[in-house]
């Protein structure tokens, strides 16, 4: 049978060449949890940035129908019925 080649292991030294050195640098949990906020609060500020800037393009690129001129008169019928609506209930009331 083979052997499996052996894989060799390279670690990385300090400038002084210390593996116990390179240990000890290792962030604490207290120094990273504020890394990890502020990493957290910048993600979040550009994420509703970018939302921001589609959502102003999306709607300036989306104009209003102009107006319909049957629209308009539908909504005048209506408005004048309304006001003949309460007339009526204003005489039967009064």
């Amino acid at each position: 049978m083979s052997e499996a080649p052996e894989v060799e292991k390279h670690e990385s030294y300090t400038s002084n060449g210390s593996a116990t050195e390179k240990a000890a640098e290792v962030e604490t949990p207290e120094q990273s949890g504020a890394g990890g906020l502020f990493r957290a609060i910048l993600i979040t500020a550009v994420a509703l940035a970018s939302v921001a800037l589609v959502f102003a393009v999306v709607r300036s690129m989306v104009r209003r129908a102009p107006a319909d001129p049957t629209t308009e008169r539908i909504q005048g019928l209506i408005d004048e019925a309304n006001r003949l609506l309460k007339q009526l209930d204003d005489k039967s009331a009064g």
